[in-house]
């Protein structure tokens, strides 16, 4: 049962991460798909109708495992404080910067919101990025599961750990340039002319440093932690991910060099999702790895009782049923191309 919640969390995490990915990846696009105030409204647009209920996986993903594990729950939040406050401020600034900046017809008003809503979703791709590169160095939990890491300390990844390091450092970077090209590719997909062809330049240009940023990632989590291929060597099955990940790449290459924008949309999407989907199966059972193992949280020691994941997993399933049906709805609703100039 503890396993079938860990997949479920990470699901959702996936779920997250993919939808309200490409609305991150619109705000870091913003001001290069969108030249002039009309164009970056459009951007607004494109992703207006969904970015809220896109945000809401986050929360039911925090509310999931907080069910399901609340052992991890409590000490995460509690050793995260200081970024997860930052992170909270991020979400108000960036939904702040998309539904204020169409309050008031003023150019300076409209600039100010375009440029909150671009840096705070550069932020938040940072961010998210670093805080999976902390579950997979690990964390300085004690023998009670409690730690707390300041925001930085010597940028190593042993010892006096900070939340920022240099292996952190450089999964926000991953996650900067992979959200980047799943916002570029959705904007494709939603939009025509110059924007469109926009939109298909950065996803060019930024293929490449996606390639490298992954490649020096992965190196640099094996070389962190080693024992995160255990694993796969384990389960050989496992390693269908990492070619995974290879083979979606290619695919956002060969379709945005041929104008598919949805399948290179749907490429950017598979990437995250089997990028998360091989940290998940590298730091399995483990959910939130310790920098002395024996101190880590697992599906075993972290998880909620028997009877409580049992019963729980029948109303999950109601649930889950009930949000992609009203998500496929939603999307069906508003599919289609934004135009520049249109109504909001």
């Amino acid at each position: 049962m503890e396993t079938i919640w860990f997949m479920i969390v990470a699901f959702m995490i996936v779920c997250y991460v993919v939808l309200d990915g490409f609305d991150i990846g619109a705000g870091i696009v913003h001001y290069f798909v969108g030249r002039n105030n009309a164009e970056r409204e459009a951007v607004i647009r494109a992703i207006g109708p969904v970015w809220d209920g896109n945000e809401v996986w986050l929360l039911a993903a925090g509310g999931t495992l907080y069910f399901a594990f609340p052992v991890l729950y409590s000490a995460a939040f509690s050793g995260f404080y200081l970024p997860l406050i930052m992170v909270l401020w991020l979400l108000i600034m960036r939904a702040a910067g998309i539904e204020l900046r169409h309050q008031l017809h003023n150019e300076l008003w409209e600039n100010f919101w375009d440029f909150v809503f671009a840096l705070s979703s550069i932020l938040l791709a940072i961010f998210f990025g670093a805080a999976l590169g902390n579950v997979i160095r690990g964390v300085p939990l004690n023998s009670e599961g409690y730690f707390f890491e300041p925001l930085f300390t010597h940028w190593g990844t042993t010892g006096e750990t900070g939340i920022l390091d240099w292996f952190t450092l450089l999964s926000g970077v991953v996650a900067f340039v992979a959200l980047a090209m799943h916002g570029a590719a959705f904007l494709a997909h939603k939009t025509e002319g110059e924007m469109n062809a926009r939109a298909r330049k950065v996803i060019s240009l930024g293929w490449f440093a996606l390639v490298l940023v992954t490649i020096g990632s992965l190196f640099a989590v094996i070389y962190v932690r080693p024992t995160i291929l255990d694993n796969y060597y384990a389960m050989p099955v496992g390693w269908l991910i990492p070619i995974g990940v290879a083979a979606a790449l290619a695919a956002v290459k060969y379709f945005n060099s041929t104008g598919n924008d949805k399948a290179a949309f749907l490429g950017t999407s598979g990437y995250l999702a089997l990028m998360l989907g091989g940290a998940v199966f590298g730091v399995y059972p483990n959910v939130l790895p310790a920098l002395d193992p024996a101190n880590s949280l697992t599906i075993y020691n972290a998880k909620a009782g028997a009877y409580g994941l049992s019963v729980g997993l029948i109303w999950w399933s109601i649930g889950i049923v009930i949000a992609i049906g009203y998500f496929v709805f939603l999307f069906r609703t508003f599919k289609g191309k934004v135009t520049v100039g249109g109504e909001h």
